[in-house]
């Protein structure tokens, strides 16, 4: 960001009133004059009564590289380095201001600093217009990467890219994929936070939600408890500085959104002065990303130098010098940084040694911005062709960004009880070579719970309630009478559902309150309760459907569901007077028909000669007794006279055969015709429906469920032409009752209700629309994931299945086979008839046979006189 206008409308109210401080320690020994100087830059305000620990060590450590150059005699055209400070109070402007002021006194040929982000570009804006280096310490905003724009900046810290790359694996490591953001208004914090979001999205992780903190009002910009707590995300990155840290962990301490349940990775550690030893036990398990030196992660460095230094900084400033092990880093990037623009500077004038003083000369205006360093590309090439081993690690740069190119090391600490109180301790070392590794010698991370299980990153619904909604449907949901322990009536609910809720709540120890919904209430209904906050779920026999999608979302599948078609059992038998004939075809018949009278003439000639059954018969008198002779063998009863001739037991021998073969097959068929007649149903299927064979107005829809949906959509093309039903009572009445023929039904409960309640309806077709039943959620509901989890667990572990043979496979009904198979009159009407008539045909062919003796007795009976009495 450019500011050039503005900031050259403030140089002019602050120019007189630069905040250089002269309040160095008197034991640091400083040159009177040198005409090349180093200037630092640290965060403190210059009317501060307590420097913070950056300030006070980065600047030890600065004057410590300007003092060792002086002991090791380096000398810029001709003379020794001194250095310069000066506090910014973290203001760009006045760091600014400050940098102008030294530059008119003295001679400042590198500057190094500022330490944060949000001052760094103004004065990088102020170096490159002058053309002297500036190396930042602590600055890791990613803008500051570009060399194009910062012609003159370069960093001995890494920049926050490799932090958020830093992070993305450690996400990876613990399995978390998605987190909230806290971060301050300012270059570090936006740019932090932007940063890690594109990391996040490049590696297929997600940031939930983004909170600034305001650093001139302090207040969040939104609902900072509500944001966090609605959020999925149990992992929250807090991107801001050491100060701003404190201020909003204290927040999250007031609104209770720390430990046990949320876990905070900070960018930085922080003091735990302002905080009460009765919050410790909320901070425990809080992780920081640092920056660290190389030796961290066992990498060398150039432990000469830093002895060294230690060696000055204990003996010009004992009282401010801590243990080796508390030094914070960014005081190792401030001695890099000097030391870079040492060894740069000496380099530079050493190849210059005709006129030594030419090499760090500007022009002399008297105005701050206008003096030019002549030197200006040679000293920037010398920068990026230098490589040294420093007190942080390798240095290295080049001209293509304004971070050092060796390698970016981290740390992440563990807030642990800690000597009767808490304190960072190391957990893990970061490298760009080998990621996360165990920190040496490390502990084991203690989490916000108090666990060593890294936590999942999502939100928990241990210890939440629950208003579960149910609906009551057998055998999914079942609402029973019990007697409770005084011996009064309760009703309490039973089912598929009630189990599933059970084992959900062993594994995620939520705290159920399960409300029955009432009887009015369809499946459309219960969908809006979830999506108007009625219930917080509802657990039932409810099937997915894209409509019901665009109004809440659905957990994975708990009921593989599909639809059956549900009816009466068919108990009548169509009346059919020749269905004893169907089981053999029409030819058939006939082929046994003429076999019958060929056998029989066959038999005549054959036979009349030579048996005496036969003789002295009439042409169709034979016939007729030798087609009953073929007849009686052929259904397997004979006939009252036996063959006599070889070739008419041959005939019989054939009739036999014929007898063999068609009874048996006759007999067979007719069982299996007439059984199947009495189970056929009306329907066989879907298509049949389709297709119209049943009315539309007799097939019975129940009202706001996935059946209507798919009636509506597959069957009639929208038209509401069906029998509306209410609930399933009302169902199972007309289906019982003949108002309907059929209807349509979940397999579940159709299997069950026909296997176990209603053993006189029956299902018909094949299962269609498939699909699944789950349980309904609010859309982006937090406790999602883990519902999603525990429910795949279940199905792994075969406990679904286990729900489903205890509830849905039970059958109390009779099996088909051994419901009676008594046949009626009706199914054999047909054969009576056809023995009637055969009755009455015999009695008609007896009288024809004694016609003249009827006719004679009648005619006597007409011609008989009358006798009349005389009296």
């Amino acid at each position: 960001m450019q500011f050039w206008n503005v900031r050259y409308i403030f140089l002019l109210f602050v120019y007189g009133s630069h905040l250089d401080i002269h309040n160095v320690k008197a034991d640091w020994p400083s040159l009177d004059s040198s005409n090349s100087q180093l200037l630092g830059l640290f965060p403190d305000a210059a009317n501060a009564t307590n420097p913070s620990t950056l300030t006070i060590q980065a600047r030890a450590m600065f004057k410590a590289a300007v003092l060792l150059s002086q002991q090791y005699n380096i000398r810029i055209g001709g003379e020794l380095i001194n250095w310069r400070t000066s506090l910014t109070g973290g203001i760009g402007i006045d760091a600014l201001s400050s940098t102008c002021h030294m530059l008119s006194d003295s001679n400042i040929v590198g500057i190094v600093g500022p330490a944060l982000s949000r001052e760094t570009p103004i004065v990088a804006d102020f170096a490159a217009k002058i053309g002297i280096p500036v190396v930042s310490y602590a600055a890791t905003a990613p803008e500051l990467s570009s060399r194009k724009v910062y012609p003159t900046l370069y960093r001995t810290i890494p920049s926050d890219y490799s932090a958020a790359l830093a992070i993305v694996k450690l996400f990876v490591r613990f399995n978390w994929n998605k987190s909230d953001i806290v971060y301050q208004n300012d270059a570090f914090g936006t740019g932090g936070a932007k940063i890690i979001e594109e990391a996040f999205l490049a590696n297929g992780l997600s940031i939930e939600n983004t909170i600034v903190y305001d650093i001139g009002s302090g207040n969040f910009k939104g609902d900072f408890r509500n944001t966090l707590t609605n959020s999925s995300s149990r992992i929250i990155l807090l991107w801001a500085t050491s100060s701003v840290t404190e201020i909003i962990l204290q927040k999250a301490l007031f609104h209770d959104i720390l430990g046990p349940r949320f876990t905070w990775i900070l960018s930085t550690s922080i003091s735990f002065a302002s905080f009460n030893q009765s919050s410790y036990s909320k901070l425990i398990g809080i992780l920081t990303i640092e920056p660290v030196v190389a030796t961290m992660v066992g990498v060398p460095v150039n432990k000469t130098l830093l002895n060294a230094a230690y060696d000055l900084w204990k003996t010009y400033e004992p009282e401010t010098y801590p243990a080796s092990s508390e030094i914070n880093y960014y005081a190792l990037f401030a001695f890099d940084a000097a030391w870079l623009l040492i060894q740069s500077l000496h380099k530079l004038c050493s190849g210059n040694s005709n006129n030594l003083s030419s090499c760090v000369s500007f022009t002399n205006p008297s105005v701050c911005f206008d003096r030019r360093f002549l030197n200006t590309r040679s000293f920037l090439d010398t920068i990026n062709n230098m490589s040294f081993l420093g007190v942080s690690g390798l240095l290295k740069f080049d001209s293509g960004v304004t971070d050092r190119i060796n390698g970016s090391y981290y740390y992440a600490q563990n807030i642990d009880t800690y000597a009767g109180g808490i304190n960072f301790i190391p957990v893990l070392g970061y490298s760009d070579a080998n990621g996360w590794e165990r920190y040496a010698g490390a502990s084991p991370i203690i989490w916000p719970d108090g666990t060593l299980t890294a936590p999942s990153g999502v939100a928990k619904l241990n210890g939440v309630h629950l208003r579960i909604g149910v609906i009551i449907s057998a055998p999914f949901t079942i609402l029973t009478t019990v007697t409770d322990e005084l011996g009064q009536p309760k009703q309490t609910v039973t089912g598929y559902m009630p189990d599933l809720i059970a084992l959900l709540q062993d594994r995620m120890g939520f705290i159920p309150d399960i409300q029955v919904a009432p009887t009015n209430f369809s499946y459309t209904t219960l969908i809006q309760a979830v999506a108007s906050g009625l219930y917080d779920i509802v657990v039932g026999d409810v099937t997915v459907t894209s409509s019901r999608r665009e109004i809440v979302d659905f957990s994975n599948a708990i009921y593989d569901n599909s639809l059956r078609i549900v009816m009466a059992r068919n108990s009548e038998t169509n009346v059919d007077f020749l269905s004893f004939l169907k089981p053999f075809s029409s030819n058939l018949w006939l082929m046994a028909l003429a076999a019958m009278i060929v056998a029989g003439v066959l038999f005549a000639i054959l036979e009349r000669s030579d048996n005496e059954i036969l003789q002295q018969r009439s042409t169709v008198s034979l016939l007729t007794m030798s087609i009953w002779y073929s007849f009686g063998n052929i259904v397997g009863y004979g006939a009252d006279f036996e063959a006599r001739t070889g070739s008419g037991r041959l005939i019989t021998a054939g009739l036999y055969l014929l007898s063999v073969v068609l009874v048996v097959s006759y007999t067979a068929n007719l069982a299996s015709d007439l059984t199947l007649s009495r189970s056929r149903a009306i329907i066989s299927g879907l298509d049949d429906v389709k297709s119209g064979k049943i009315p539309f107005n007799r097939i019975g829809i129940r009202v706001g469920s996935a059946s209507e949906d798919f009636y509506l959509r597959e069957v009639s093309n929208g038209r509401r032409n069906y029998y509306a039903l209410k609930n399933k009572p009302e169902t199972y009445a007309c289906l019982l009752n003949g108002s309907i023929d059929l209807t349509f039904m979940d397999v579940g409960v159709a299997e069950y209700i026909t296997n176990n309640v209603y053993c006189s309806l029956t299902l018909a077709g094949e299962e269609f629309n498939k699909g699944v039943m789950s349980i309904v959620t609010p859309k982006q509901w937090i406790y999602k994931q883990e519902l999603d989890i525990n429910i795949l667990a279940l199905r792994e572990a075969g406990e679904l299945d286990r729900l489903k043979s205890k509830w849905v496979d039970a059958k109390d009904c009779p099996a088909p086979s051994e419901i009676s198979t008594a046949m009626e009159v009706e199914s054999m009407v047909g054969l009576f008839l056809v023995f009637a008539v055969i009755c009455l045909l015999s009695v008609l062919l007896s009288i024809w046979k004694k016609r003249i003796i009827v006719w004679n007795y009648i005619s006597r009976n007409r011609k008989e006189p009358t006798i009349q009495l005389k009296i």
